[in-house]
């Protein structure tokens, strides 16, 4: 079953946030992984200081409806900026509708993260349309299902 959800981006204070979030819509954190968990990459570091900050949070808000988030990192994109730091988040069953989606999104857009097989168990990848939408395409492998 295909899902789309909301995924937040913040400037250093995801983890405030999704505390007042979960204040008003209840529930658990099904997912908190932090910058500093990341395996070693000489092509992409984390400075130091940013170690404990958000890499990737969700808080189920319903059956359907995961709201997620992260801190931004100058180590993995530009900073952001009120009113563009949200992406659409689509979770698909299988890697070919990951790649269909991917692909024809990323006609006429731009590509920030190739879509790729990531170290968390997703087949994952970032582009913003030529909408100037930012969008988050994947699947879970089944080798994390």
């Amino acid at each position: 079953m295909t899902t789309v959800n909301v995924y937040l981006t913040f400037n250093g204070n995801c983890e405030e946030a999704f505390n007042y979030y979960q204040s008003i819509f209840g529930g658990d954190f099904s997912h908190v992984a932090r910058f500093g968990e990341m395996p070693p990459n000489p092509e992409c570091q984390v400075p130091e200081d940013q170690n404990d900050k958000i890499m990737h949070i969700s808080l189920p808000i319903s059956k359907e409806t995961v709201l997620m988030g992260s801190d931004s990192s100058e180590a993995f994109g530009p900073p952001i900026v009120v009113g563009n730091n949200f992406s659409l988040s689509v979770n698909v069953g299988s890697q070919e509708e990951v790649d269909r989606i991917f692909n024809a999104l990323a006609d006429g857009g731009k590509v920030c993260m190739p879509v790729d097989k990531t170290f968390w168990g997703s087949y994952f990848g970032m582009l913003t349309d030529k909408f100037d939408i930012n969008w988050m395409v994947s699947c879970e492998l089944e080798s994390h299902a």
